[in-house]
């Protein structure tokens, strides 16, 4: 009988609580937010999510001094969904945008309309200073740009994805910038971008506040860890070649390099939390690290199943961390569900600034929870793609397979409708399809996911084959 596996964690990670707000209120300054995503990074790819393989001792710490969020969900399965969600702290498929699944449509119509308010544009008409670093994929230029959305420096990449070293996108093209001007930079991106966000803050007023949005490629494909630069050659070519396809990596990666990958990233933000820590920033920055979708290929998501592109736990729910050293106390945990939407009505709170009457956020606001001692927040947490639909209300989750045979025969359903309910606070495998037993709630939170998918927009026809260029498809 093999022994059992032992626990990675217990020589370096606290023992956690549960969640409780200290009692202090808010703070009387006005914090500092650094927001980092990760990308296409797995529910169980840090070590204080379990990762029997990565050594992520950055982020680990940040859990330690911070709050781990155990249900913590991604606004849509893929990248760009997500992004726009934050940004305009609204479902997805309110924005034309929001229905590509990902976005690869370069027109005028594929980005966040210049006159929708964002995040950074909020945060900016409210005194503070706005940047981002790294990933952007919410709309290419001439039309779209992170400077265009509201932010008042950027370095980095439009496009979904990028090669590490080249720094070419999915089209073969060189896709570094900053601002809006095409520039040439050598080095691993993954540590560029930490480099470029630590000077960012070093170079800081530590009496101006800011939000500085990091975002990392790590760890989506192609697969190239630090000192990988033959395989990038090798990439690069073929995405020449292929375009889109040469940059998928189909033929490549490990989980060795994978772990490589997600080290490397680790290490990226510790350089960008040590600048904090230099600058005497710590105690007043709200850190908040999410991954903006679930994993895919060589990601560890147990116990969940699914992975990028599906509703199923595996696709959804994300490691998400917060740290805020002058209003939460460290080592805590909580199972209260929050979704993307979530952090951008946070964060406009902390910082004192309103949302837009015209564009009302669709992600509640969770300092009366985190920092007032109220009670959690209760609500539905939705989802919609073209192929699914879900609802989490509580402990259950209404999957709806949009596409499949209904298998309820009691259950009204419409056409190719399939529904199934679990109990995702015990059963994260999504096995035990609980629909029978409960028809009522089924039928309920059926209901509640058709109210919601008819308040957005409708899908557009599949693009036909002749009229996709460039490999590119929905």
């Amino acid at each position: 009988m093999n022994a059992p596996l032992p626990d990675r964690r217990a020589d370096w990670f606290p023992p956690e609580r549960p969640y409780a707000a200290t009692g202090a209120g808010r703070p009387k300054d006005r914090p500092n937010i650094v927001f980092v995503f990760a990308d296409d990074l797995g529910w169980g790819d840090l070590g204080c999510y379990g990762s029997l393989h990565h050594h992520t001792p950055v982020l680990d710490r940040l859990a330690a001094d911070g709050v781990r969020l155990r249900h913590g969900y991604a606004a849509s399965p893929t990248c760009s969904p997500t992004r726009i969600a934050l940004y305009t702290g609204r479902f997805p498929g309110r924005l034309a945008a929001g229905l590509q699944e990902p976005l690869v449509q370069r027109d005028e119509h594929s980005g966040i309309p210049h006159a929708h308010p964002t995040l950074p544009s909020l945060l900016k008409d409210a005194g503070y200073d706005t940047a981002m670093f790294g990933k952007w994929h919410c709309g290419w230029l001439p039309w779209f740009s992170p400077v265009k959305a509201g932010f008042d420096v950027f370095f980095g990449n439009l496009d979904g994805a990028l090669d590490y070293f080249s720094h070419i996108d999915s089209k073969g093209q060189p896709d570094l910038y900053e601002g809006e001007t095409p520039v040439e930079q050598t080095g691993y991106y993954t540590e560029i971008v930490s480099a470029r966000a630590a000077e960012y803050i070093r170079a800081r007023d530590p009496g101006e506040p800011f939000y500085l949005q990091v975002n990392y490629t790590a760890p989506h494909w192609p697969w190239e860890g630090p000192g990988d630069e033959a395989v990038s050659a090798k990439v690069t070519a073929a995405t020449r070649r292929t375009q889109l396809t040469g940059l998928f990596h189909f033929e490549g990666g490990s989980l060795d390099t994978y772990r490589r990958m997600v080290e490397a990233l680790d290490t990226g933000i510790g350089q960008v939390l040590d600048a904090l820590d230099e600058k005497g920033l710590r105690d007043n920055t709200v850190v908040v690290f999410a991954s903006d979708n679930g994993g895919e290929r060589f990601a560890f998501l147990w116990p969940f199943v699914g992975e990028k592109g599906d509703l199923e736990e595996g696709g959804v729910r994300v490691p998400f961390l917060v740290r805020w050293p002058a209003a939460i106390a460290g080592g805590q945990v909580t199972d209260v569900p929050t979704i993307t939407m979530d952090w951008t009505a946070t964060l406009l709170d902390a910082a004192g600034a309103r949302p837009h009457p015209d564009y009302p956020l669709d992600g509640v606001s969770l300092l009366p929870w985190l920092l007032d001692g109220d009670p959690p927040p209760e609500r539905d947490l939705l989802w919609r793609t073209r192929g699914q639909g879900a609802v989490r209300r509580g402990r259950y989750k209404l999957l709806v397979d949009r596409t499949a045979q209904p298998l309820l025969r009691w259950l009204p359903a419409g056409p190719g409708e399939r529904v199934r309910l679990f109990d995702v606070s015990s059963d994260g495998r999504e096995k035990a399809d609980l629909s029978g037993e409960d028809p009522a709630l089924t039928a309920e939170l059926l209901d509640a996911w058709r109210t919601f998918d008819k308040a957005l927009l409708p899908y557009p026809p599949p693009r036909r084959r002749d009229d996709r260029t460039n490999g590119e498809a929905d």
